[in-house]
This record gives structure tokens, C-alpha cells and sequence, in this order.
């Protein structure tokens, strides 16, 4: 009984599927899946370690899982070819520390004036999402619903106590990602897909644009193209999003944004204006990421070859931050 009200107050709050599974099929199956990717590409083990699976916490009984769409809103076309669709969200943005966001945020009360005591406790969640049934592994690693493609947001809680669950689900990739298809592999501009459902996280241009204190290579930021905020090639090329994303609705609150984005704009921004528009706005920004912010602008100013910043690239080749004066120094030396 709980765990249909559960899943009618998720609706209510705004996510657009729920499922529930117990917290003891999580560990041993998908420390499998990370071990094998991990000796696919030992390179990349250190990045690993931080969604490395662990055993199942103290008192962590259920795992609750819940999806929202984000392909309702009409996307800028100006802004695609630098930031993806998902970061754009406003829905998504966090309200503090902990990420939380307006539909998460009434979600979590609902649970805990059930009783349910929510455990901080770490999960890949598009596994949790698979296994829940909610959606299917397409090649490119994204979490395919059949309505929304992989236009979605996934999020998971592990509680304490035991709910009715679904059946979990043991295909978990979808069939028509076969070897007659293989545009996502192809379109990685860094290559770091592989056709076994797979990818080799150091080359992700996410990861490479967010996750690391220093430079990628001279010949991985050319390939990075002018993508300051991740990528969305993979799924832009991908048949099972075809149609998909028929958004009506305005993106809220980002036309005071949009200014903003603009790659001048980004390289001018000084750390009050960062702190208070673009870290709030941003998930995947930290504090003290304003420099990533501008060496990414830097190098999508490179890549877009544009006569237009050739200039203002030259104007950050004497920049205090190596990073920064490095980036646009590889643009120069072109």
C-alpha cells in the first residue's frame, strides 16, 4: 500500500515514473559491470573511483527511484552547440549543498512524514533506474525511457524499511542498440564510446571539461569542440531520441541567463558574478570553477574558428591563471 502512495506522490511532485526495488540486489551486480569496465579501461580507474558501487549501507533496505522529463521545454537553438540540454534546466538547478531542487525537495518531505528514514548512501542511479524498469541502457550509457528517449533526470533514494517491489529487470540494454547501429560510437568526437556498451570515462568531454585541475591535451581540446558544458552529440545522433524532444514549454528563468552564456561574456565574469549566477545555475560547477568556466569558453572561441575572437583570445595570453594563459596560447599558436 505505502509504495503506491509513494509512487502517486512522485507524479504529484512533478517526476514522471517511479520504481522500487530492494537494496540487496544493488551491490554484487553492479560492482560486476564496474570491475569490467575498469579493466576495459585501466587508464581511467581513478575516475571510476568515485561511482565505485559499495555494499549496501546499515539499514539500507529499499532503493526508490524516480525519473523527470526534461524534453517539455523548448531549447534556444543558439545555445546547442555549447551547453546540453539537461543543464539548461532550471528544475534541475541546486537550491543548496545538497542539490536539492524544488520537485526533489517536496518529494523528500513526503517521504520522511512517512516514516521513512532516508540514508545518504551513494548509487549509480541509471543502474537503479534499469533495474527498476523505468528505462534501458542504449550504447551511448543513457538511460532510455520509451516515451522520452534519454531526455531525462534520474534520481534514487536507499530508505529503511521493506516496500512492495517490482520485478527487476534483468535485460537491461536496449535491442535495438545492435551492431547495425552504431552512430553513437561514431559521433564521440573524442571516441571515447566503444560498441559494447561501454565508454572510457577520461575522454568524456564531460569529464575532461569538469573533472580534472589541469589541461586535457592540445589534440583533446580540438576535438572537444566548442562544448563548454559537457556534450549532447551521443544522443542528438541517436535514432531512439528521433522526435523525441517536442518541448512547448519556456525554460524558466533562462532568458535572464542567457546574456550570461554568451563566451565573452563568460571570459569577462568576474568571481561575485560566478558565485552568485552561474554556480547556483550549474550543477556540475563548483566554487572555485569560474577558471574552468573561462578555458572552456577560450577553447570553443578556438574551435569555432570565428575570425570574431581572435582578438580577445590574444587578450588572454598574458593571464595570471596558467590555465587560462595556456588555453589561449594553444589558440594563438594556430
Amino acid at each position: 500500500m505505502l509504495s503506491s502512495e509513494i509512487k502517486s506522490k512522485s507524479l504529484e511532485s512533478g517526476f514522471n515514473a517511479c520504481g522500487i526495488i530492494p537494496v540487496s540486489v544493488y551491490y554484487e551486480e553492479s560492482k560486476k559491470y564496474w570491475d569490467e569496465r575498469v579493466k576495459t579501461f585501466p587508464e581511467s580507474k581513478e575516475l571510476y573511483q568515485w561511482c565505485c558501487p559499495s555494499p549496501p549501507p546499515e539499514g539500507g533496505t529499499s532503493i526508490i527511484v524516480c525519473m523527470f522529463r526534461f524534453n517539455k521545454y523548448r531549447i534556444p537553438e543558439h545555445l546547442t552547440k555549447y551547453i546540453p540540454k539537461v543543464y539548461l534546466m532550471s528544475d534541475l538547478y541546486p537550491k543548496d549543498d545538497e542539490w536539492n531542487y524544488p520537485i526533489k525537495i517536496e518529494f523528500e518531505k513526503y517521504l520522511n512524514s512517512t516514516g521513512l528514514k532516508i540514508i545518504d548512501f551513494y548509487l549509480p542511479n541509471r543502474w537503479a533506474a534499469a533495474k527498476a524498469g523505468l528505462g534501458k541502457f542504449g550504447r551511448n550509457n543513457f538511460i532510455y525511457d520509451p516515451e522520452h528517449g534519454s531526455n531525462i533526470w534520474i534520481e534514487v533514494w536507499v530508505v529503511d524499511k521493506e516496500l512492495e517491489y517490482d520485478s527487476i529487470q534483468e535485460d537491461i540494454y536496449l535491442s535495438g542498440c545492435n551492431e547495425k547501429c552504431n552512430k553513437c560510437v561514431e559521433a564521440c568526437p573524442t571516441k571515447a564510446l566503444s560498441g559494447e556498451f561501454s565508454m572510457n570515462i577520461s575522454k568524456c568531454i564531460e569529464r575532461l571539461a569538469w573533472q580534472k585541475k589541469t589541461l586535457p591535451s592540445r589534440d583533446l581540446m580540438k576535438q572537444m569542440g566548442t562544448w563548454i558544458c559537457g556534450c549532447d552529440v551521443c544522443q542528438d545522433v541517436c535514432p531512439h531520441n528521433k522526435n523525441k524532444f517536442n518541448g512547448t514549454e519556456d525554460i524558466p528563468q533562462l532568458t535572464q541567463m542567457e546574456n550570461y552564456i554568451k563566451l565573452e561574456n563568460i571570459l569577462a565574469m568576474d568571481e561575485d558574478t560566478y558565485l552568485k549566477q552561474f554556480y547556483p545555475r550549474f550543477y556540475i560547477s563548483g566554487k572555485n570553477d569560474l577558471w574552468k568556466w573561462k578555458c572552456n569558453a577560450l577553447r570553443a572561441m578556438i574551435n569555432s574558428g570565428e575570425n570574431k575572437y581572435k582578438d580577445i583570445i590574444k587578450q588572454f595570453c598574458d593571464h595570471q591563471d596558467e590555465r587560462i594563459r595556456e588555453t589561449a596560447l594553444w589558440g594563438c599558436s594556430l
